[in-house]
């Protein structure tokens, strides 16, 4: 792989959607989950999405949503990939086109065979608690491990010399406050983020 690709998740303003766009991440991600501070109603998610630039994947990021919000959202965004629960997703109605990032959780059962590409991050989403590094590591030969959970421009540079994972995603770690982006955080997170993959691997 001859780059990391990297997700800024809980974006809700057209700015944030710029500065992760000029700091050149792969993806970003809108929340729909009403108990999220970083959460983005529907018909505003339909207005965001035409601030993401051609090249950027849009993912709709779901917690044990219902079906209803779930068409909602696949009408309004039509997004690049849908982010849930593997458990969630197994039981939507989903356009046989779609793309699905199945979430799973440090410490939890694994299903076998592994996605061939999926997030791991910790038990709580949204909470800033790390993962298993150790066992994303182990993973991450396996499958394209999008690593999540307690990252941030401190320690995104280790995380990705230990694990070598596909991708990083962050959100609280660019916030300064519950659901409020930092614009210098992003780029100092991706730049961190970016300095670190291009290092040898060991």
């Amino acid at each position: 792989m001859s780059s990391l690709w990297i997700k800024i998740c809980g974006l809700r303003t057209a700015e944030a959607i710029a500065t992760a766009a000029d700091a050149g991440v792969q993806a970003v991600g809108f929340v729909f989950h009403e108990a999220s501070p970083r959460n983005v109603p529907v018909a505003e998610a339909r207005v965001l999405q035409e601030c993401v630039p051609a090249g950027i994947d849009r993912v709709a990021v779901f917690l044990h949503p219902t079906q209803a919000l779930v068409d909602a959202v696949i009408d309004a965004v039509q997004p690049d990939w849908i982010q849930a629960d593997a458990g969630d997703l197994s039981v939507l109605h989903l356009p046989a086109s779609q793309r699905l990032l199945p979430v799973m959780r440090s410490g939890s059962s694994l299903p076998r065979p592994l996605p061939s590409r999926f997030l791991l991050e910790s038990a709580r989403s949204g909470a800033g608690e790390k993962a298993d590094w150790n066992e994303a590591a182990r993973l991450a030969g396996q499958a394209e491990i999008v690593l999540a959970g307690g990252l941030d421009a401190t320690n995104v540079a280790e995380a990705v010399r230990l694990v070598r994972p596909f991708g990083v995603d962050v959100s609280s770690g660019v916030e300064s406050s519950r659901g409020v982006k930092d614009a210098a955080r992003i780029r100092d997170f991706v730049a961190a983020a970016r300095a670190a993959w291009a290092l040898p691997a060991g």
